[in-house]
């Protein structure tokens, strides 16, 4: 059960309703967009029934979802949301490139492929500074000092930026300097860094997991959410199969699904999914021309001598070349690019 709250509700009716909902023995959390505050309730339904929400001061509606995900619901909010990064924007009646660094390594690398991201006409910026590996002997980025580089970048460039975070102990800070946090496919059932990124007040994308069903990554997404945080991105990157020719399946019909089933704005991350060069191209084509709200491509000046994912990142010319050619498809299914869109008109 979620209770709507009236546009003009203040803190003290959001409170009294989370009183009644506390005094039957449930469990109130209170999320706030940017037109309505709705408050999610666990607990008892049965009890819910008894309390008299059409009654109390600044409730708008009371709206039953049967489904795990309550927040995330597309039953929730019928009309897909847009999120804003920074003075980007991702949504559906938009299309949004982001691209840069797989993995920041030094200032000349990073800026770059960020300057490159930008002539392909990516609106946000990826670069990451934390990289969960699979090998412990693997470059596992480069800390506080890839968070500067990045900062730098975004000033150069004036775009946004999303930057991964791994731990608990490192969301705060990187909300700090960071227009976007997402969680990587490792930790996308990690429920304490979830929870901690909902409390974190700028938007998260959060990537499918190797193995998660589209049910479970919606899920995954309300625990964000559920902590107040409705700005959540869902990020297709593809799912473990028995394929071994690609890195992983890029699931384009489980995108379309997290689409019908959400509210949520859902991207794909090709580069990621099929971790070869040749094949990002395509798949991000694909992505677009299957509805997908934005693509995420990585860029690297010298993929040979990369330190993470050199096999799958474009070059510079590389990933300018296929900027022009996401947006002629995202022209030709309707959609309007959002480097060309007014910035903050969403």
């Amino acid at each position: 059960m979620v209770v709507v709250m009236k546009q003009d509700a203040g803190e003290a009716e959001i409170e009294a309703v989370c009183e009644k909902v506390r005094a039957v023995g449930g469990e109130a959390f209170v999320s706030r967009g940017t037109v309505h505050t709705v408050i999610g309730l666990v607990g008892d339904t049965e009890r819910f029934e008894a309390i008299p929400f059409g009654q109390l001061p600044g409730v708008d509606h009371v709206i039953r979802i049967g489904k795990p995900y309550k927040m995330v619901s597309a039953d929730l909010h019928p009309s897909p949301s847009t999120v804003k990064v920074g003075p980007a924007v991702i949504g559906r009646e938009t299309f949004t490139l982001i691209a840069g660094p797989c993995a920041v390594e030094s200032y000349e690398q990073a800026l770059t492929a960020t300057q490159a991201a930008k002539r392909a006409g990516a609106t946000i910026l990826r670069g990451d500074v934390f990289k969960p590996r699979t090998s412990p002997y693997s470059f596992q980025g480069l800390g506080e000092q890839g968070l500067e580089i990045l900062d730098a970048c975004r000033r150069e460039t004036g775009l946004p930026i999303v930057v991964e975070v791994v731990d608990v102990s490192h969301v705060q800070h990187v909300a700090e300097v960071a227009d976007c946090i997402r969680v990587g496919t490792r930790n996308a059932q990690n429920f304490e860094l979830l929870k901690e990124c909902g409390l974190a007040r700028k938007p998260v994308m959060l990537k499918r997991g190797l193995a998660m069903t589209v049910d479970e990554w919606l899920q995954a997404a309300e625990y964000v959410a559920q902590r107040g945080n409705a700005d959540v991105i869902l990020c297709e990157r593809g799912i473990r199969t028995f394929e071994p020719s690609t890195r992983n399946t890029l699931d384009l019909a489980g995108m379309a699904v997290a689409q019908r089933e959400s509210h949520l704005p859902v991207i794909v991350d090709p580069s990621h999914a099929v971790g070869k060069r040749a094949l990002v191209g395509p798949m991000a084509l694909a992505a677009v021309a299957a509805g997908a709200d934005a693509v995420m491509i990585d860029v690297h000046p010298d993929p040979e001598h990369a330190l993470c994912d050199g096999p799958q990142a474009l070059v510079p010319d590389e990933v300018v070349a296929l900027g022009e050619r996401l947006a002629a498809v995202a022209r030709a299914v309707g959609r309007e690019l959002a480097s060309e869109a007014e910035p903050g008109a969403r």
